[in-house]
């Protein structure tokens, strides 16, 4: 049987931290999830002043990179391109959601919402910096 990473509690309060640490330098408010491979949430920060829906969204960009192995931009350019059947799919097509790659592997997902997307976009891939070995693709 093959054994593969996983992220820990640690990795996960690290990659709040660095994402809040982005957002708070450049005065965004945002929400912010990280999830396991699966799309089950393990860890949340919604900011002061980041609305409902932006806890939300945050959750379902991060679930579609998760569970999708891609980035959620990847569904947005797909459904930009025209493949509007991709709107029937279990993602949302939004960028601001990258998955989590540790040694080739998908290990979760990042999702962030409350700014322009590509915004969102840079504060998940400053959360996933904060973990040694990890990346946005495999």
């Amino acid at each position: 049987m093959r054994t593969r990473p996983a992220l820990t509690l640690d990795d996960v309060k690290a990659i709040l931290a660095a994402a809040e640490a982005h957002a708070v330098k450049n005065q965004w408010r945002v929400a912010i999830a990280v999830l396991d491979d699966g799309g089950h949430l393990l860890g949340f920060a919604r900011m002061d002043g980041a609305t409902p829906a932006n806890a939300e969204i945050a959750l379902r960009k991060g679930r579609t990179a998760a569970t999708t192995r891609r980035t959620s931009k990847n569904w947005e350019d797909r459904v930009a391109g025209g493949r509007l059947s991709m709107l029937r799919m279990p993602v949302l097509p939004v960028q601001g959601g990258l998955p989590i790659f540790v040694q080739g592997d998908c290990v979760g997902g990042i999702g962030v919402s409350g700014v322009q997307s590509h915004e969102d976009e840079q504060i998940a891939q400053a959360g996933i910096d904060a973990v040694p070995g990890a990346k946005s693709s495999a």
